[in-house]
């Protein structure tokens, strides 16, 4: 396992900001943590990060208890937080180097480690620069870069797209994902298509407790094994002829033409669908699976 959160619980004063909340990320998986603002997101990944101790429960990360063993937490984590911090005089090069150097990095190999991390995350054509003159997008890019240059095993990312334009969140979207081939990655958001697009597992919490815990197309199915084509005609049709499709479970009129067709999660049975219509000489009109949205969703579950 390669975090693994138990029984956590936080709490500052009267306010339990997170409240016995237990999930586990194995190796090479990318974990969406969701939750509105004052959910316990943040507080969580502190707490992961050796920033913050628990007040009850346990974070292992890599074999090693962050509060037993912090320094070797340090050592297997990268940590990008949602307010990037960075020495803004310092030029993009000069600053990977240094931080390079707290990790105990020297010599040749830190010079490879950090232009190894300058090429990742597109950053050739500014590591001359000051950091102070870059946009946000690199800002973020060189604060992922710091994350990755020790070469950690688990990489925790609050909110890194927030504030980026829809180019810079596709290019970090996309860094990401690539990252995430070779790593442990847990990062927040409040962006949903990012989950859809890049993430294997979500966790959502809401008030400070485990609300969710699931992938992504289990999440979007509702937790049921079954999944809905949506099947629209010109004209009615024979129920009957529907369900006797192979791998069809039952159909039901969802509105006037259109049909709910359901199948098991791994069944498709759009191409079914589409010969029995050419059989029976029913045009066809829309033929598409039913999905809820992951806002819907989320909006359900953080009410």
């Amino acid at each position: 396992m390669s975090v693994e959160v138990k029984n956590l619980t936080k709490v500052f004063g009267t306010q339990r900001a997170v409240d016995d909340i237990s999930f586990s990320v194995q190796q090479g998986q990318i974990l969406g943590f969701l939750g509105p603002n004052g959910a316990g997101k943040s507080t969580t990944m502190k707490i992961a990060t050796c920033y913050l101790p628990p007040t009850a429960g346990t974070v292992v990360v890599n074999g090693f208890d962050v509060v037993q063993h912090p320094i070797e937490v340090r050592r297997n984590v990268g940590y990008l937080p949602e307010h990037n911090p960075l020495y803004l005089d310092m030029y993009v090069h000069e600053y990977l180097a240094f931080v390079a150097s707290i990790y105990g990095l020297k010599g040749k190999h830190a010079k490879a480690r950090v232009q190894e991390m300058v090429e990742l995350c597109g950053l050739t054509l500014e590591q001359g620069k000051k950091i102070g003159a870059l946009s946000k997008g690199y800002r973020q890019r060189v604060g992922l870069a710091q994350a990755l240059v020790h070469d950690p095993q688990v990489l925790i990312l609050d909110e890194p797209t927030t504030g980026l334009d829809p180019n810079q969140i596709v290019d970090i979207r996309a860094l990401i994902k690539q990252i995430g081939q070779n790593k442990t990655v847990i990062f927040s958001t409040h962006i949903m298509q990012e989950v859809a697009a890049i993430c294997d597992r979500v966790v959502i919490i809401n008030r400070g407790k485990l609300v969710a815990d699931s992938d992504v197309s289990s999440l979007q199915s509702g937790g049921k094994n079954e999944k809905v084509t949506l099947v629209e005609f010109e004209a009615p049709v024979d129920i009957a002829i529907l369900q006797s499709i192979p791998g069809v479970q039952r159909v039901e009129l969802a509105q006037g033409h259109t049909y709910r067709v359901f199948s098991s999660r791994d069944a498709d049975v759009r191409s079914n669908v589409f010969r029995i219509a050419a059989e029976q000489n029913w045009p066809l009109v829309g033929l598409r699976q039913e999905e809820n949205s992951l806002e819907k969703i989320f909006q359900q579950l953080t009410k």
